[in-house]
């Protein structure tokens, strides 16, 4: 349905937006990964059509839209603060869009019912924002941004301003919400958990272009160069001579480097890497090492809670394959 062709977007001699391609599909959620300053809310701003492009389309069911203003572009725009009115209740900021369209009030007090089920909210509808927790004002603000049903749902970091452990669990919860109201929806952050979380696929965006797209267990599994292996979260990359014997030792063939999460190297008295403690953790869930492989050098490693390591043990570890990703040579990705 949405659809950008070589989006290009400059102000003077900078380049944000560097001739981005993506497409998107009805129903599904498209991520749009990247750090800080890397052209992603430009992008974001350019498909509802605050920012001009120039040069190249966006296209929404094969229409382009260059030339159509945001009002009448039929998307909504979530950013991650809400920005609700907080002298109106609940209901009354849900509402908002539907009176301005001069909806019905006995159908404007149905949606609005029927959207704050959706988002977990009912009996919620005359409490005003000041009283509600940062995820229950995110959700009355994914409830106003469904309310008139919009064909695109622009989310601008939507939990970023959450802390950690509400961030993880609203994380599902949205994405059961736009799930189950069957909206299409263009994400943008620089949380790779947000965009795990909420997202169909993938777009990995770095200095105004993108360097990878796919479905995100593709992404997750091949990343494209060490920078954005780092980015999606693995722990490490490792080259050369560490790389072929951490790739041996994974009974795989070797290639220039391998990126490994935390726990892909694990405790195992009958395991091939050698090594010595440098130092254990001890978390909720196991025992987290940095050890000095040989040969390898320093690398992560986890044990089961209640292993006793110390640092200066030696110790023996296997390699889960499931954990790490072999990188491309570059220019053959």
């Amino acid at each position: 349905m949405l659809a950008t062709s070589d989006a290009t977007v400059r102000y003077g001699d900078t380049t944000a937006v560097d001739h981005v391609s993506l497409d998107l599909d009805s129903g599904q959620v498209l991520a749009v990964l990247g750090p800080s300053g890397c052209g992603k809310s430009t992008l974001l701003r350019a498909v509802a059509g605050l920012e001009p492009l120039t040069a190249g389309s966006i296209s929404w069911d094969g229409a382009d839209l260059a030339g159509t203003p945001t009002h009448k572009r039929g998307f909504a725009l979530m950013f991650q603060d809400g920005q609700l009115f907080t002298h109106l209740s609940v209901a009354r900021n849900v509402a908002y869009a539907l009176r301005l369209r001069r909806v019905p009030s006995a159908q404007v007090v149905a949606r609005v019912a029927e959207l704050l089920e959706l988002v977990g909210l009912s009996g919620y509808a005359e409490r005003l924002p000041g009283t509600l927790s940062g995820g229950e004002r995110q959700r009355v603000a994914l409830a106003r941004a469904l309310a008139v049903e919009p064909r695109l749902l622009l989310l601008d970091e939507p939990l970023t301003a959450l802390d950690a452990t509400l961030r993880e669990r609203l994380a599902g919860d949205l994405r059961s919400i736009l799930q189950a109201a069957g909206t299409t929806a263009l994400l943008v952050t620089h949380d790779h958990e947000e965009a795990f979380a909420l997202a169909d696929r993938l777009a990995v965006m770095r200095a105004g272009r993108v360097v990878q797209s796919g479905a995100i267990d593709e992404v997750w599994r091949e990343p494209v160069d060490e920078d954005t292996a780092l980015f999606l979260g693995y722990a490490r990359v490792l080259r050369d001579e560490a790389a072929t014997r951490v790739l041996a030792a994974a009974g795989l063939g070797s290639s220039y480097a391998v990126a490994l999460r935390r726990s892909a190297l694990v405790l195992d008295p009958a395991g091939p890497v050698r090594g010595v403690v440098e130092s254990a953790r001890v978390t909720p869930e196991q025992v987290r090492l940095v050890v000095a492989g040989d040969g390898i050098g320093a690398v992560d490693a986890v044990a089961p809670l209640g292993s006793r390591v110390a640092p200066g043990d030696e110790v023996t570890l296997r390699v889960d394959v499931t954990r790490l990703a072999v990188l491309p040579i570059v220019g053959q990705a």
